[in-house]
């Protein structure tokens, strides 16, 4: 007995560094926030008790439901367009071709950039007076546009810029799977006289599965919570500015953001509080309904 309570001591005393740093960084922030979200708090003095009166604000708050709005369309976009490019570049990355190393390594590069430096790069290639995107098309002599200065182009052109930092996590786990398809497997079908879209539809997708539901998951977590590049446009000072967040006309006002600046801005911490844990419970929501309907199409077993 005093043995195992020994190991057992020594054990969360060699754990105690990472105990200590979630109670105090992890789950007391998250009981507190859960407990400002029934309160009117400032962030100075005592908060005050209000029940349920910041779920009600935010759902009568029209700003609020354009940052919804915002957000599904980065979602219903973004995670679609990040498995198909994802797959689709990683595909010719798995052939066994001269140079291939070099390939990869550029697809993969702009994901170890730093957020802001491509955020920052990203606006000077999309400024309609001087940037590079406008100069190659008036070069070709196409229609120019405002791009991140437009309501109706902001959120395509930041989706553009998001896609291009996070494609490569995606195309690099993508390849792994690809890695992991038994060639036996297309073999056979090739044999059984399978087309090569057969092949990729009826051996390749299917062992793939797991992989993409993984993409699928991760994607979607990370497009409901955007924040970085979203705030770095939209400041109105470029980047660290916090005047004019969602700006052109609240165009890119998406969840985090309205989050951000309910909580930093209009220092209402009891709302944003509530904002951030109806977020948790969507998030948690849909993703155990992702994982119950995997069932129907996610195989782990092989073939």
């Amino acid at each position: 007995m005093a043995k195992v309570l020994r190991r057992e001591g020594l054990g969360l005393l060699f754990i105690s560094p990472w105990l200590v740093g979630f109670l105090a960084f992890g789950l007391y922030p998250m009981l507190a926030s859960l407990y400002y979200s029934f309160t009117r708090y400032s962030g100075f003095g005592a908060p005050v008790v209000t029940g349920l009166t910041n779920y009600s604000l935010i759902i009568h708050d029209p700003v609020f439901w354009t940052s919804i709005w915002n957000t599904l369309y980065f979602v219903g976009l973004g995670v679609p367009l990040s498995i198909v490019l994802g797959l689709a570049i990683a595909l010719p990355m798995n052939a066994k071709v001269r140079g291939v190393a070099l390939y990869r390594t550029l697809i993969y590069l702009p994901t170890i950039v730093p957020t802001v430096v491509g955020a920052l790069v990203w606006l000077w290639i999309f400024n309609p007076d001087y940037g590079l995107l406008n100069s190659i098309l008036s070069g070709l002599h196409l229609p120019t546009g405002s791009w991140l200065a437009s309501p109706d182009q902001s959120k395509p052109a930041l989706l553009m810029m998001v896609l291009w930092g996070t494609l490569g996590n995606v195309v690099v786990i993508m390849l792994a799977g690809l890695q992991d398809v038994s060639p036996t497997l297309i073999e056979a079908a090739q044999l059984d006289g399978a087309s090569a879209f057969r092949r990729f539809w009826h051996v390749v997708l299917p062992a793939l599965s797991p992989v993409i539901f993984y993409n699928i998951i991760t994607s979607l977590v990370f497009f409901l919570q955007f924040f970085d590049q979203a705030y770095i446009v939209s400041s109105s000072a470029g980047a660290g500015g916090n005047v004019d967040l969602g700006a052109p006309v609240q165009s890119t006002m998406f969840y985090s953001i309205y989050l951000y600046q309910q909580a930093f801005q209009f220092q209402h911490f009891g709302r944003a509080s509530a904002m951030s844990w109806l977020l948790l419970l969507v998030t948690a929501l849909v993703t155990v309904a992702f994982f119950r309907g995997s069932r129907r199409f996610v195989n782990y077993g092989g073939i």
